[in-house]
């Protein structure tokens, strides 16, 4: 399993400079994809903040975002059935043609997001941030175009 420092610094890379400059230009299906990525990337931040003690763990607090995280999760394949694609996109064509590991790594990241939301304790939280960063990771990896 991946060490939560390791997870965390991998989805700080991962988003690093991707808010300010995400959604110039998307419109569509690809705005409403880059929109959700970035609800899941604000509340990972959420999640990861805890984690790391940059911010004080509540766990209602971890619990909500954790739901969200899932609920976003579960809605990916849907957000890229069309396979519309634009300039802005960091969508690779990948996804379209391995659509059921795709598939499969947006269930993974459900799954670990659902055992965040599970969690009463930091270390608890702790020890999903390890899921949650390695699906991000696993995905993006293989399916995500990096944009200057």
């Amino acid at each position: 399993m991946i060490s939560l420092t390791r997870s965390l610094a991998v989805l700080a890379l991962l988003g690093a400079g991707a808010a300010a400059t995400a959604h110039e230009g998307a419109s569509g299906d690809v705005k409403t994809r880059m929109e959700a990525m970035k609800t899941v990337a604000d509340n990972t931040k959420i999640l990861g903040g805890m984690a790391t003690g940059k911010r004080a763990f509540d766990a209602a607090d971890a619990q909500a975002a954790a739901a969200v995280l899932e609920a976003e999760a579960a809605r990916i394949p849907a957000l890229f059935e069309s396979g519309e694609m634009s300039e802005v996109s960091e969508a690779s064509p990948e996804i379209w043609e391995n659509w059921g590991d795709f598939t499969a790594k947006s269930e993974d990241l459900a799954v670990a997001a659902a055992r965040a939301g599970d969690v009463t304790d930091l270390d608890g939280l702790r020890a999903a941030m390890g899921g949650i960063g390695g699906a991000c990771k696993a995905c993006h990896q293989d399916y995500r175009i990096e944009k200057d």
